[in-house]
């Protein structure tokens, strides 16, 4: 169906800035796949969901568009992409000097050589162990305190030089932003990060 990664099920590709984690404030091309069995309830991209609905697009169409743009840079994110081959992608991004970076739950095998994985585990559908070892930021949403627990047992998982982030889920950010800053103040080892292209009101 995907034939080796050159069909992918696009759900969109924008240009844009990051607006998360460690990379926050840089410009890079995103490529949001579609299909994603993990369903948390807090999910704000609920539309990528359902693979059926989105088309599968030529990679090499992806890639072209990609390459056109000044900032070579490609963050690849859902749904959850590793659940399609990426070698072929990753591949011809490199063929073209784009660094690529990776969103993903760990839910699946990773496939694809990257310059940045954003492990962004679940508790629902936990990563695969050997992901976190490869993770170069461990970024835990925070919809309640409690997640906090998940985000200390995630934490002693990730190698030394993992970068780990605390973000307030968008619709409880009010509740919840106060309680995070205080938890940050007390264990420096933790940033937060801000969905701050929802506060710019960019894609």
């Amino acid at each position: 169906m995907f034939d080796g990664g050159r069909k992918l099920p696009l759900v969109e590709d924008f240009y844009s800035i990051q607006g998360e984690g460690y990379h926050t404030g840089k410009a890079a091309y995103f490529i949001r796949l579609g299909g994603c069995d993990i369903g948390c309830s807090w999910c704000d991209a609920k539309f990528t969901w359902d693979r059926n609905l989105h088309q599968l697009a030529d990679t090499e169409g992806i890639v072209v568009r990609a390459s056109s743009l000044p900032a070579k840079a490609v963050v690849v994110t859902g749904g959850e992409p590793s659940a399609y081959p990426l070698d072929y992608l990753c591949s011809r991004l490199k063929d073209n000097y784009i660094k690529t970076y990776l969103e993903t739950s760990g839910a699946y095998s990773l496939t694809g050589k990257w310059d940045w994985i954003c492990l962004s585990p679940k508790k629902n559908s936990p990563p695969k162990p050997e992901i976190y070892k490869s993770a170069d930021e461990l970024k835990i949403i925070v919809s309640d305190i409690s997640d906090l627990k998940w985000a200390e047992e995630n934490s002693g998982r990730v190698g030394k030089s993992c970068r780990l982030y605390l973000q307030p889920e968008w619709s409880r950010y009010e509740n919840i932003i106060s309680p995070l800053v205080d938890y940050v103040k007390k264990y420096p080892e933790w940033s937060v990060s801000l969905q701050v292209h929802k506060f710019m009101h960019i894609p």
